[in-house]
């Protein structure tokens, strides 16, 4: 894999170190300890209502944790996991765990892709072969990507601060060096939920080599002028936030003022860590439809377990802690692009955008479907987004 030997010269901010291959490898102890915690968790009485209002309803945690218990295949999981290549590299104090899948085109752009929360890198995988190898999936081997996914601090395989002050500016930063490290000079980013907001950053930024950024979850407030003559989706975006700030938001608040308190449950409980996570996954998908119609059993699992293995539920909340008050606010200095889905928790429309911290937007694209992992739950559409967006700057 030729970005274990990437010598991208060393910025000014940080020490260069070496790239290191990396192989997600779980002790059985580890495992034995789940399936003793599996086998005797204790859970609560069945919700009042006949629906999600009060959160995830018991026996969908139920026969999902069954389902853990006494069919998921971790090990079957981990080597199709560690199928994509893996890395490591220490930027600012702190190892960063990465995937890196290249294109059979050496001159494929390179494109950082950025998780969010309750997410992880594992959201690319679905998307990784439509982007590395476009030809064998409708498109053009022209449009073809190298992706690089790292996990941010806190989150996943990289390691976890161990003091404040790790922005999503500071994020931002990291993953300009890291591009820089594996010899990229002209590369692009995307991102939703928090990779918008750390994607946004790395525009503002704009360091040397980032031409473009791509977002699936922008975050622009409506302008005091526009509220004298809002267009229905602007309307609808208002109701949406409304509703989500009243009914759906409570997560965030508890992350962003006590993680530390709630981190003592997530850390206890594998269950308790999966119900947190699944409700949303559930919840900022198709709603029409179960959740199982766009991801396996399995593939939920997959994305619990990396933060259960690396008891990441408190270091993840964190980062609103740290940055939910300044939502990546500064100018993006590059061209931008959006892809808007129905089911995004968070709306806004191109002239908010424009209005806001996305000056120049020179892509934006309406979908009839999708949600808040659109490269997880639709992720043709995505793909097909990046491939348009992107060809101009090749």
């Amino acid at each position: 894999m030729p970005a274990s030997s990437a010598t991208g010269a060393p910025s000014t901010l940080f020490a260069m170190t070496s790239i290191r291959p990396y192989s997600i490898q779980i002790d059985d102890d580890a495992l034995a300890d789940l399936a003793q915690r599996l086998a005797n968790t204790r859970f609560p009485e069945a919700e009042p209502v006949d629906d999600w209002s009060q959160g995830i309803p018991l026996a969908e945690v139920q026969k999902l944790a069954e389902y853990w218990r006494d069919k998921y295949d971790w090990r079957a999981r981990e080597s199709g996991i560690n199928k994509i290549p893996g890395f490591v590299t220490e930027i600012d104090g702190l190892d960063i765990h990465f995937l890196h899948a290249r294109s059979s085109n050496p001159d494929a752009l390179p494109i950082v892709m950025t998780h969010g929360w309750p997410g992880s890198v594992l959201e690319f995988r679905k998307i990784m072969p439509l982007l590395t190898e476009p030809q064998e999936h409708g498109g053009e081997a022209a449009d073809a990507f190298h992706v690089i996914c790292p996990a941010m601090p806190g989150y996943g395989f990289s390691d976890k601060p161990a003091e404040t002050g790790w922005t999503v500016q500071r994020i931002g930063a990291a993953w300009a060096e890291l591009m820089g490290r594996l010899g990229y000079d002209r590369y692009v980013a995307q991102g939703g939920d928090w990779g918008s907001a750390v994607t946004a950053a790395l525009g503002a930024l704009a360091p040397d080599g980032l031409i473009a950024v791509h977002s699936n979850m922008p975050i622009a407030p409506p302008t005091e002028e526009s509220m004298a003559d809002l267009t229905p989706a602007e309307m609808a975006a208002l109701e949406a936030f409304g509703y989500y700030d009243e009914h759906d938001s409570g997560y965030s608040k508890q992350q962003s003022t006590r993680p530390q308190t709630l981190g003592y449950a997530l850390a206890d409980s594998p269950v308790g860590q999966m119900a947190w996570i699944v409700e949303k996954i559930s919840q900022w998908t198709d709603k029409t439809r179960p959740v199982t119609d766009f991801f396996s059993y399995d593939e939920i699992l997959d994305n619990v377990m990396f933060y259960w293995f690396t008891n990441a539920g408190t270091s993840s909340g964190r980062l609103y802690a740290e940055s939910f008050g300044n939502f990546a606010e500064d100018p993006v200095q590059v061209p931008a692009g959006v892809s808007a889905f129905p089911n995004e928790i968070l709306k806004t429309s191109k002239r908010w955008c424009e209005a806001g911290n996305y000056p120049n937007i020179v892509f934006w694209s309406d979908h009839e479907r999708g949600g808040h992992f659109p490269a997880w739950e639709v992720p043709e559409l995505l793909a097909a987004d990046l491939r348009a967006m992107f060809r101009t700057y090749r």
